[in-house]
């Protein structure tokens, strides 16, 4: 028995040993390089950031949560309009929302843990801090999304002029958005992304139809749909596109007109709180103010003589 015994652990020692030197020492593409006369230059090691490890944690800590199918299209819906398209983006988010909301009790129960307080205030205070922590991330995107709508809304203006020049100097509708996504790189980047993807689109072999409906939901900005609805009509109609989209262009221009119009009456409006709450106060003091200064130094004394 002892003699098997020694056998196997000599067997395993010399496997692990064999692995060992295998790995390490044996290096057939080195030697094949230096029969071949090639030389290699030294590769420079390679440091992982710290920031990655931890992203990650928050990919396999994503990866492990169970989803449903409405929530995973409703979220994934949100991470595009938020400008989020890879895949991985899903499971950073649900990962990000397990660690901040098991981590954010903990940090809150530390700081209230020492404090003198009602108990029913530091549950309050770690169940607010759970709820911070798992609804944060969907706000964030939320913020995210909602910024990239607007970016998309100031530089549409600017785009459907460009896309009029295009179309009325004799190029078609899927050069013209080409052109504009080009042109539009620098000045406004999320719509020329939007439209570098219409272009992709096509390019794989989808109707201009579906790619236009498949921009206006994925960026979910109001006048974005109706532009795309102008095109998809005069392309179903066989009308002039640069037509329609000159006359959209007018409307546009008019809205924003009205936008503008409507801000600059409210205006007077919002005035109101700073004025009451801002300068109001320090034209009290500073015209008030001496006057009660003397009443206090003069009339109270000679009231007190009486």
């Amino acid at each position: 028995m002892q003699v098997v015994i020694a056998l196997i652990v000599f067997l395993l020692l010399a496997g692990g040993f064999s692995l060992f030197g295998l790995r390490l020492w044996v290096r057939p593409k080195a030697a094949m390089d230096r029969i071949a006369g090639v030389v290699s230059e030294p590769e420079e090691p390679w440091v992982r950031h710290p920031s990655l490890a931890f992203r990650d944690l928050i990919d396999r800590v994503g990866a492990l949560i169970p989803r449903g199918p409405k929530d995973t299209t409703v979220m994934q819906r949100r991470l595009i309009r938020a400008g989020h398209r890879n895949a991985a983006a899903l499971k950073l988010l649900y990962g990000a929302k397990t660690l901040l909301g098991v981590a954010a009790p903990l940090v809150a129960f530390g700081f209230v843990s020492n404090l003198e307080t009602d108990p029913s205030n530091k549950v309050i205070a770690v169940a607010a801090a759970a709820a911070i922590g798992f609804f944060g991330p969907n706000e964030y995107v939320r913020l995210l999304g909602k910024r990239r709508q607007h970016q998309i809304q100031r530089g549409l203006p600017n785009a459907l002029d460009l896309l009029v020049v295009c179309v009325e100097s004799g190029l078609g509708l899927d050069q013209a958005v080409m052109q504009v996504a080009k042109e539009l790189d620098k000045a406004h980047p999320e719509i020329s992304e939007e439209f570098t993807l219409v272009n992709l689109e096509l390019k794989a072999g989808s109707r201009r139809a579906e790619a236009l409906r498949n921009l206006a939901e994925r960026s979910a900005v109001d006048e974005l749909k109706k532009l795309t609805a102008v095109l998809i009509q005069a392309d179903r109609f066989g009308t002039s596109i640069a037509q329609g989209l000159r006359a959209h262009a007018d409307y546009m221009r008019v809205q924003a007109r009205q936008v503008a119009e409507e801000k600059a009456a409210k205006l007077g409006v919002k005035l109101i709180f700073p004025i009451f709450f801002c300068i109001l106060p320090s034209l009290f003091v500073v015209t008030v103010g001496p006057v009660m200064v003397r009443l206090v130094r003069d009339l109270i004394p000679m009231m007190n003589n009486m």
